[in-house]
């Protein structure tokens, strides 16, 4: 993103942190720029996320870091989400984690406390047709990208959960479990996960039998067996097993699965997070 605010000195990719010295193994990566990432044991001890690695961009001038995560990627229906925050410098709320680790209802008051006292936030959804047309890696990456363009305070660096995002000309740092790791990121995956599951209730009303609101359109057995009983909805992805293995049934009469696109499911959640100039403490 041109324009983006730096400091004068020369900056490089920032050290490791501390912690992040000790070499693990690797796991493929499909999207980062080479292909794998190391993993640390550290990376799945790790439950509360911090500001360790924000403060590594701070220090270098990077003022307004962006942790980006997405959720719905293994999904037999429903669009991906990505959300991208920017939190204000070392604060949290109370009990932040990566949104898997956390009850609904947590997840529920995070996201409140989330969107009203963060620097900047957005939401970017993309629908099931074009996760077939394209796959669901590139989709990822464009939710994500899309995140990042919508935020109302121009980012001048990104922490991302094992990929990245060729399309975006700023600064990234990529690791893996970011979301157990670094604080803007949990606080993405909150956002975008109550986002999500909110839409997935409204679907689960319009396409009743998949019992959406309670599997979120993973491939739960009682999912499976509306699949069985019902074929196909227009929001299943036609690309992933076993929905290749059914035929789309005549019982709705909505639009296709284009209807369901980024503009149309993310409406409410495009709105603007609250703008505030936040100073990066040393």
């Amino acid at each position: 993103m041109p324009g983006a605010r730096r400091s004068s000195l020369r900056i490089g990719d920032p050290d490791r942190s501390p912690s992040a010295t000790r070499r693990g193994p690797t796991v493929f990566a499909p999207g980062a720029p080479t292909g794998r990432f190391e993993v640390a044991v550290w990376h799945h001890e790790r439950l509360d996320p911090d500001f360790a690695e924000e403060r590594i961009l701070w220090s270098r001038g990077y003022r307004h870091v962006a942790g980006i995560d997405e959720v719905g990627r293994g999904c037999l229906a429903g669009p991906v989400a990505a959300a991208a925050v920017i939190l204000p410098p070392n604060w949290k709320p109370r009990g932040l984690r990566d949104s898997k680790l956390l009850k609904p209802e947590d997840r529920r008051r995070l996201d409140v406390e989330i969107r009203a006292r963060a620097v900047a936030w957005s939401i970017a959804f993309v629908g099931p047709e074009l996760i077939d047309r394209i796959n669901i890696l590139q989709a990822t990456l464009l939710a994500s990208t899309l995140a990042a363009a919508r935020l109302q305070v121009r980012p001048d660096a990104l922490l991302l959960d094992a990929v990245s995002l060729p399309e975006v000309r700023i600064h990234q740092r990529v690791l893996v479990s970011a979301d157990r790791l670094c604080a803007s990121v949990a606080a993405a995956s909150v956002i975008a996960k109550v986002a999500r599951d909110a839409l997935m209730a409204e679907m689960d009303v319009r396409y009743p039998g998949y019992e959406l609101a309670r599997n979120k359109g993973y491939a739960a057995p009682e999912h499976r067996a509306g699949l069985a009983a019902l074929g196909l909805s227009p929001i299943h992805r036609l690309s992933f097993a076993p929905c290749r293995e059914r035929e789309q049934m005549g019982l709705w009469d909505d639009a296709a699965a284009d209807a369901v696109d980024a503009d149309a499911l993310g409406e409410q959640a495009d709105e603007a997070g609250r703008i505030e100039e936040a100073e990066p403490v040393d």
